[in-house]
């Protein structure tokens, strides 16, 4: 019998058969977080308080979701079955929203309409480019000796390269490779492992050190290492940076996605059912996210940049993320995220 399909994950089908409420909490809670950087950041322009909390979540937030991702990516071939579930899963909602966001930016900023460009995935869409091309290397990564010693001399190799390009937002695509192919890699007991009570003690002050740690570096340190999307020649570092900063990066992500998963819940728990919709709310936060910015919400009212804003912004960020992921949402908005398309495919005897 073939494994379910994982909604949250599109095209993703596990080694295994069943939900395991782990995942589904661990999706949520990481989707959660992606809200809540997004949401933050216009609050760091003001408080360093607030960019500290936003360089930790960004730290591991992604690379959390990629290797996630990888993870449910194990069983994927080129059968049949598994490229129409990359193509509606994956291709479909990414050519949906790269119009969508595109005609939502000219009608919110009541702007000329900016050209449709399916080769420079808008905002979000970076990550449906990038599931795109892992999914479909996939039996690379499954077949090679040394696939994460390659995963990451590929991702050294594109920061050292600016002539990458833009092209399905590659340079990101490459830079997270080493994420997914170690998420391909791992198997139900590298999971269990993460779950022991002495690590849920210990990822508390873990934590607490790299939010100390990012409030120094806050000033000291380009925020856009963080975000895996420029060469070291774009940051203006030396070359030397590409590996060191690569394997930083990587070093302080793998520690507290052990700490994040950790904490996550095994057992179900009221949000589990909402990490089946994880997708959806990844895609559709972003109208309200550029909303925010086009319409100047955050310079609106002075109190917003105070604590208390943020914390203001922090629940509603938390609870706009739940609420996109709720069944309701994806039943009206799954023509656009997950579209069965029968008619599009050759019946298969």
């Amino acid at each position: 019998m073939p494994a379910p399909r994982l909604p949250g994950l599109p095209g993703a089908s596990p080694a295994g058969a069943g939900r395991d409420p782990f995942f589904d909490n661990a999706k949520y809670l990481a989707i959660v977080l992606v809200a809540l950087g997004h949401a933050w950041e216009p609050l760091t322009h003001t408080s360093r308080a607030a960019l500290a909390l936003y360089l930790t979540v960004y730290a591991f937030h992604m690379p959390a979701f990629i290797l996630i991702s990888g993870y449910f990516s194990r069983g994927f071939d080129l059968s049949p079955a598994k490229v129409k579930r990359l193509v509606t899963g994956v291709v479909v909602p990414y050519l949906i929203f790269e119009v969508a966001y595109t005609f939502f930016q000219h009608r919110a900023e009541d702007a000329p309409p900016e050209p449709i460009t399916l080769l420079n995935p808008w905002y979000l869409n970076w990550f449906l480019a990038a599931l795109f091309v892992w999914r479909l290397t996939t039996p690379i990564w499954q077949n090679l000796r040394w696939a994460v010693p390659v995963s990451f001399a590929i991702a050294i190799l594109a920061a050292l390269s600016p002539e990458v390009g833009n092209d399905l937002d590659l340079q990101r695509v490459l830079q997270f490779l080493p994420f997914f192919v170690i998420g391909l890699h791992m198997e139900p007991h590298h999971f269990r492992l993460v779950q022991r009570r002495w690590l849920r003690i210990a990822a508390v002050p873990v934590f607490a050190t790299a939010i100390a740690v990012a409030y120094w570096a806050s000033p000291r340190m380009n925020s856009s290492w963080f975000y895996h999307n420029d060469s070291v020649q774009e940051l203006a570092a030396p070359l030397w940076a590409a590996p060191v900063m690569q394997l930083a990066m990587f070093g302080c992500a793998a520690v507290l996605i052990v700490c994040f998963l950790a904490w996550v819940p095994r057992r179900t728990v009221w949000f589990t059912a909402l990490g089946a919709g994880t997708l959806y709310g990844f895609l559709l936060h972003g109208f309200l996210i550029k909303l925010s910015r086009w319409w100047e919400w955050y310079d609106a009212y002075a109190w917003i940049r105070e604590p208390v804003g943020g914390v203001v912004v922090t629940v509603l960020a938390a609870g706009m993320m739940t609420a996109l992921c709720t069944p309701p949402v994806r039943r009206v908005f799954r023509f656009a995220v997950e579209p069965r398309m029968e008619w599009a495919f050759r019946k298969r005897p």
